[in-house]
């Protein structure tokens, strides 16, 4: 790894003071992160979109992508992946990995998954499996924005969101991490039509989401106020808190 300068605590914030740029997530960890020959873990996989693009872009790294939800895990394993992705059913608060075996543990969108009370346990299982020095790449999206707003009728993560800030703070402050840089920017979602939205969002297997009649025409009438001619288009803002191992 290159050597990161240390930021401190004090500059931790859960919404950006200003503007943020809007630029593609692998321009951020792209800049900050040596992957080329790295032994990455990413947590929450998901879709696996981040994996399947830092295992092109860097085939001399090994990754391994860990999903808890078991419908997701199984269409992942179906995936034509490259040799250097290997896909594992368990979650951040159980991490499947060796002591210190890891220089890079990557979390897109996925530390307020875990569950409230396990979220301190999580931050621990990382620091177990990063190599002195190794690095935390922890990405949430910032509660506020467009999009943000059509999904909370259904599906409210302000709290959730907050919890899992606090335990990123927690694991800065009581020394388990040190603090290297907090980024916030801007990324862009785009969904062809409110059928694409609904299979994607709504549809989401990690997350039984049961909208009554009510909810369905509000989330519909809200979508349709972005829609254009090349579909509906929105600026996702972002916090990225990249944390360093503490020796």
């Amino acid at each position: 790894m290159s050597a990161i300068p240390v930021s401190t605590e004090a500059s931790m914030r859960l919404k950006p003071p200003g503007e943020s740029p809007l630029v593609a997530e692998k321009d951020i960890y792209g800049s900050r992160l040596s992957l080329r020959s790295a032994d990455i873990i990413e947590l929450g996989c998901g879709r696996a979109f981040q994996t399947l693009s830092i295992a092109k872009a860097h085939p001399g790294a090994r990754i391994t992508a860990m999903e808890v939800d078991p419908v997701q895990n199984k269409l992942n394993a179906e995936l034509d992946a490259p040799a250097n992705v290997r896909f594992v059913a368990c979650g951040a608060q159980a991490i499947d990995a060796a002591d210190a075996s890891a220089d890079v543990v990557m979390m897109f969108k996925s530390l307020h998954h875990v569950p409230n009370d396990l979220l301190d346990t999580a931050m621990r299982e990382i620091r177990r499996v990063l190599r002195p020095g190794g690095l935390a790449y922890i990405s949430e999206p910032v509660f506020a924005g467009e999009l943000n707003e059509v999904v909370r009728i259904f599906h409210d993560e302000e709290k959730v969101r907050l919890a899992a800030f606090g335990a990123v703070q927690r694991a800065v402050s009581s020394g388990l991490f040190e603090l290297v840089e907090e980024i916030f920017f801007e990324t862009k979602m785009r969904y062809a039509d409110f059928a694409e939205f609904e299979r994607l969002m709504i549809g989401a297997t990690h997350t039984a989401h049961k909208l009554d009649a009510n909810q369905y025409r509000r989330v519909c009438e809200r979508f349709a106020l972005s829609m254009g001619k090349d579909g509906a288009n929105f600026r996702s803002p972002m916090r990225v808190d990249l944390l360093r191992r503490a020796q």
